[in-house]
């Protein structure tokens, strides 16, 4: 379970890591009052979970209260990457001198956890880890020592951090192995011009196994401001993200997904979900998925777009062929299976030849073809 970022800042300041003074609001003018409490100039921060808030706008600089009104106006209600922004932060400024990232993740194949730390943090950390890597330093963590103030000092020093980041990491690490997180991180942790160390930003990911003793954070299905498809689709477990569309997506690997969504968007249609089934297909996890998307009355089509892999073409058709006799489909279903055991695959829908579900070989062309379904083309 992803935190929202305020919920991990306060996490970070009850171990002791500290951070600007904010609060979250769901009104302009509450985000004008709270302007008002916090000295007049603010930032205004869209509250998502996901990243590239700044990028997208989601993030901005508010002069005085008046300023925040307007700005809290245009940023909440925008979709942030298929996210819709409910509430924003209103937070303290700060005059930086140098921006840093840390965290820890738990490296599962390793089966220990990495220590991830560069001198160059902010929004383009990401290309600062692509191009350069020898900027971000990897140190393993041994579970059963933690970080100590020795290993601290080791991070640190690998990372050129300075040596006040050394507590911060210490702090970290509790918060990692307190709360149940399998991941921690704060980007930017920012020295400020008058030395102080400040959390801006964090993201903090529980594990879901260990929700029972997280109760305070709530899960995303209690949310009463939750989307209702994305609550039932959470429910069974599936990655979803409902959008204001007409073709229902369903893909496996996020980036297929992703490149789904701009295709049809490129045909003149708009997507009605994110949905990546992950690398299975069973007839479960189909029958799930169908569900969810044909529960939407704005769903016109439904295009499943997979590329088989470590699951095969011919299992993800099977799936769609025994999720076929559990769901009543009424809305047409375009599919494109490509890659492994393909041609199986599409042998086994042909066989059941259900009169709403149409292949097509290409990706192009079946998102062209879905999107003409759902546009009322036949």
């Amino acid at each position: 379970m992803d935190l929202y970022e305020h919920q991990a800042r306060q996490l970070f300041a009850d171990y002791g890591i500290a951070v600007p003074d904010a609060e979250v609001v769901d009104r302009p003018r509450a985000a004008e009052e709270a302007a008002v409490r916090l000295g007049g100039r603010v930032v205004v921060k869209a509250q998502v979970k996901t990243g590239g808030r700044g990028k997208a706008g989601g993030v901005k600089l508010a002069a005085d209260p008046a300023a925040a009104a307007l700005t809290a106006r245009q940023i909440l209600g925008m979709d942030i990457k298929g996210h819709r922004v409910r509430t924003v932060m209103i937070a303290q400024p700060v005059d930086i001198e140098a921006e840093f990232y840390v965290g820890y993740v738990l490296d599962r194949a390793a089966g220990t956890f990495l220590a991830i730390a560069s001198a160059e943090g902010g929004m383009d950390i990401e290309e600062v880890a692509a191009t350069r890597p020898e900027a971000v330093a990897r140190i393993t963590i041994d579970p059963a020592e933690g970080v100590t103030p020795a290993k601290a000092a080791e991070i640190a020093e690998a990372a050129s951090l300075p040596a006040a980041v050394a507590p911060v990491l210490q702090s970290l690490w509790q918060v990692l192995t307190q709360e149940d997180a399998l991941l921690v991180e704060v980007n930017p942790l920012v020295r400020t011009t008058d030395g102080r160390i400040l959390a801006l930003d964090g993201k903090v990911t529980l594990d879901d196994n260990a929700r029972f003793r997280q109760s305070r954070w709530g899960a995303d299905t209690d949310d009463p401001h939750a989307e209702p498809l994305e609550a039932a689709a959470a429910a069974k477990g599936l990655n979803y993200v409902k959008l204001d569309g007409e073709v229902g997506i369903i893909g496996n690997g996020a980036g297929l997904v992703m490149s789904t969504l701009d295709v049809v968007a490129g045909c003149g249609a708009r997507p009605a979900n994110f949905l990546d089934i992950g690398g299975g297909a069973s007839a479960r996890v189909m029958a799930d998925g169908l569900t969810v998307i044909l529960s939407d009355p704005a769903v016109k089509s439904v295009f499943v777009n997979v590329f088989g892999g470590i699951t095969a073409c011919d299992a993800v058709a099977d799936g769609i062929v025994q999720a076929l006799e559990t769901v009543h489909l009424t809305k047409p279903l375009v599919v494109r299976l490509d890659g492994n055991n393909a041609a199986r695959g599409r042998a086994i829908l042909d066989d059941r030849a259900h009169p709403l579900v149409q292949q097509l070989t290409t990706m192009d062309g079946a998102a062209h073809r879905a999107s003409q379904l759902a546009l009322g083309g036949h």
